[in-house]
């Protein structure tokens, strides 16, 4: 009698412990899908500038911090990396290319991030072209069962010897 109780209380733990990590595998596959999802979306308005699509994945108020490869030394706000993302969509003259590659996404239950590389093409306003390549992470935080960015880190490597910012690297 007692092998029966501690077999059938085995086999309870083990179901248990199954649905669980079942549970978790399901909801780290939703939350991969759902910040694609939100990338998507980021990396169409952008390519429109649509300055209200590109704001729709970031979490308003002051929890929002930015690293912009322009300065200044950070964004502190929604409200001043919106101005940002303004001044920067002012400065290019018809479509913006945007292409990510290299994508990898981390998910916990409230906390993520996203990293990888992206192009950015166009031309500016004076009639230059840009074409170049950035290093980006994207921090997040699910609020309300939902994920929000809430820093943004945008980089491109420096040359020590000269000081200057290397921007013609490609992967």
């Amino acid at each position: 009698m007692k092998m029966k109780k501690l077999a059938l209380i085995s086999v309870l733990s083990l179901a248990c412990v199954s649905l669980l990590w079942m549970s978790r595998a399901y909801s780290a596959a939703n939350d991969d899908a759902e910040i694609r999802q939100l990338l998507d979306r980021w990396k169409k308005a952008f390519e429109a500038k649509d300055l209200n699509g590109i704001m729709s994945i970031y979490e308003p108020g002051q929890a929002l911090v930015a690293y912009d490869i322009v300065p200044p030394l950070q964004y502190k706000g929604f409200d001043a990396y919106k101005k940002d993302y303004q001044e920067f969509l002012g400065q290019f003259d018809g479509p913006i290319g945007m292409e990510i590659r290299d994508l990898n996404i981390f998910a916990g239950d409230r906390v993520a991030f996203a990293r990888g590389l992206e192009r950015l093409s166009g031309t500016l306003k004076g009639g230059h072209k840009v074409d170049m390549w950035v290093r980006f992470t994207e921090c997040y935080r699910k609020t309300n069962g939902h994920w929000l960015a809430i820093h943004d880190h945008v980089s491109v490597p420096a040359d020590f010897d000269t000081g200057k910012a290397v921007m013609d690297l490609k992967p």
